[in-house]
Formats: C-alpha cells, sequence, structure tokens
C-alpha cells in the first residue's frame, strides 16, 4: 500500500480545456494532462520547458496522460517521495489512435500530419491498462503546475493506529 496519495483541485480547469474523459481526444482541443517524473527533472522543465524524449513505445515526443493516477507512477522503479507529476494544458491538434502493437504508424505518426498520438485504455499496449499520449511539439504543452505527493495519515481506531 502506498505512504502517499496523489491529489489535485478538479475545478481549477482554465477556460477552453477539457477534463478527462474515457473517450478519444478530439482533434483541436485543449485538455489537462500530466507528466510524472522526478523532482529534479520537474525543475529542469519548469526553467526550460518540455523536450522530446528520444524513443518510447510511440517513438520521439512528450509522453504524458489525462490520468493522474497513471502519471503519478512515474518514473517506474523512482523513490515515491521523490516523484512529482506535471500539470500541463495540451493543444493536441491532429489525434491518431494507436491502438495495437505493431501498427504501421507506431512510430512515424508525427510524420503523416498528427501532432498526438493517443494509445486508448486497455488495448493492450500498456502493462497498466491506462492511456497514454505522445505530443510531438513540445510548444503545444503549457505548464500549469507541480504535483506533489502527499504522505497519507495513519487512520485512528479503536485499538490505536491501523
Amino acid at each position: 500500500m502506498s505512504r502517499f496519495q496523489w491529489a489535485e483541485d478538479d475545478f481549477d480547469l482554465p477556460v477552453g480545456v477539457f477534463p478527462l474523459g474515457l473517450s478519444a481526444p478530439v482533434n483541436g482541443r485543449k485538455y489537462v494532462m500530466y507528466h510524472g517524473t522526478t523532482r529534479s527533472n520537474a525543475q529542469s522543465i519548469l526553467d526550460n520547458g518540455f523536450c522530446q524524449s528520444r524513443g518510447g513505445m510511440l517513438g520521439r515526443g512528450v509522453y504524458l496522460s489525462r490520468d493522474l493516477q497513471k502519471a503519478s507512477r512515474y518514473p517506474l522503479h523512482h523513490p515515491e517521495s521523490d516523484r512529482v507529476v506535471v500539470k500541463v494544458v495540451v493543444n493536441v491538434g491532429r489525434v491518431i489512435a494507436i491502438n495495437y502493437q505493431g501498427h504501421p504508424l507506431q512510430k512515424t505518426w508525427h510524420n503523416h500530419g498528427y501532432n498526438t498520438a493517443w494509445v486508448p485504455p486497455n488495448c493492450g499496449m500498456v502493462q497498466s491498462g491506462l492511456e497514454e499520449d505522445c505530443v510531438w511539439d513540445p510548444n503545444r504543452i503549457q505548464i500549469i503546475n507541480i504535483i506533489k505527493p502527499r504522505p497519507v495519515q495513519p487512520e485512528w481506531g479503536a485499538w490505536g493506529y491501523m
């Protein structure tokens, strides 16, 4: 069980920005998304903006999710106490769904006029079953804030702490 919880204020969406939904991102809309990283990497992102990753499941780009719980797991195998989540607004532009391993555009989607690749939840591409997005151009991403994990307080029971 995690000793930390990840939470944010869901009522502070900027004008014209859409929250997490179960459906595919719609071309041209702006969405709140999240990027999990370390505290030191988050400071670099705040100072210099996002940079494309060198590679990954969808090739180069900035990997994000509309799911805070998914982003809070990253970086994998790193102490949760040193993780943070960068909350952003993304103008997704033109979106393509990459919904199976070996998709013909899995790593070259950006060469075909797409700005964002979206991996739907439960399509078999992501072990967690949660959605993932890859944005080609970091200039489509606007940083809102940093979400830090909050330590969970032990519950007080009839016999003391549980």
